[in-house]
């Protein structure tokens, strides 16, 4: 008897996630984003719901909750109702490197998510004031090794992916300079172009316009193949520095626990989404590549995310880097 009440009960439950993937959604969907108004993770949580409503035929809503460098937003749709309703819209910095740094997180970014869809990545690249005397990658680090501590690199904050980069660069090139926090990558893009700091490493999404007036030089792409959007800008492994492999990228969850039709569902929306000429075109504009159509899966992202993780903790606790 219990057999069957259980069998009974399971068939219920499964009834009822399959209705409810049926009729989902019935209403608007909430896209929380932890940085504000107008800032590149904003651009892409908007392009992207505008794009999704077409599909699932709800408007989609984008609460920009900021704070401890996008922690609270992204607890806030940790701990929201698995049901689909309320999304985060994040990336390495909000899914990876701030658990590991800031004290009292609120949420694990494997253990408190689904993971719906990777949206678009963006390699790092290294940028110098125009002026600054190497004229390439080598002769760049011969002058840090010649001149150690005396170089500065514009960081947002303290704990976050832009130190962590800065330090994965000294530890893999034997170099050494002074990291200068800044509140946001804005202030920092406008010291660098003033000149008063040196260097900074930046998404080539972040600052792609500034390298093409002119304004910003551009020594070296930190990923395996050159940017599509900065062509004539070689790779650091190209140039003669192995390893050097750092890529900024955005990423769609939903809370745990969210039925796995309506992640399919999403995904579903989120593929739609990334195949519009229009949408493609957007994110280009932005510095960014959409992945292939393969790494858009839902198994795909959870497995690169966690992938993600398992590079960036251990180097992050070894070299004792923490948010202040």
């Amino acid at each position: 008897m219990k057999k069957l009440i259980l069998i009974a009960l399971i068939f219920v439950a499964t009834s009822f996630v399959g209705a409810l993937a049926q009729i989902y959604p019935s209403r608007s969907i909430t896209i929380v984003v932890g940085t504000p108004p107008g800032s590149l993770l904003d651009i892409f949580a908007r392009v992207l719901g505008e794009r999704m409503k077409s599909t699932l035929g709800q408007t989609f809503i984008v609460e920009n909750v900021t704070g401890a460098g996008g922690t609270i937003g992204t607890a806030r749709a940790a701990h929201a109702a698995p049901d689909g309703y309320t999304l985060s819209v994040g990336n390495i910095g909000t899914h990876v490197v701030s658990p590991a740094t800031y004290p009292n997180i609120q949420y694990h970014p494997l253990n408190d998510f689904e993971p719906v869809a990777l949206l678009a990545t963006s390699p790092y690249w290294l940028l110098a004031k125009k002026d600054l005397p190497p004229t390439g990658l080598q002769q760049l680090i011969s002058w840090l090794k010649a001149n150690p501590d005396q170089a500065s690199l514009a960081v947002v904050g303290t704990g976050g992916i832009d130190q962590i980069v800065g330090a994965y660069f000294q530890r893999e090139t034997g170099t050494r300079f002074q990291f200068v926090p800044y509140r946001g990558g804005g202030p920092a893009i406008q010291d660098l172009i003033a000149g008063h700091v040196d260097l900074r490493f930046d998404p080539v999404s972040g600052s792609l316009a500034q390298v093409r007036s002119g304004q910003l030089k551009a020594y070296a792409v930190l990923g395996k193949t050159r940017a599509p959007t900065a062509p004539d800008v070689p790779t650091a492994e190209e140039l003669g520095v192995q390893a050097l492999h750092v890529t900024f990228w955005f990423g769609l969850w939903a809370p745990r626990g969210t039925p796995k039709p309506i992640i399919e569902k999403l995904n579903a929306a989120v593929t739609d989404a990334l195949s519009d000429p229009a949408v493609q075109r957007r994110i280009a504009e932005l510095g960014a590549e959409i992945p292939p159509r393969e790494q858009q899966t839902v198994e795909a992202f959870g497995a690169f995310h966690k992938a993600e993780i398992d590079k960036w903790w251990p180097f992050i606790k070894s070299a004792g880097i923490k948010a202040e």
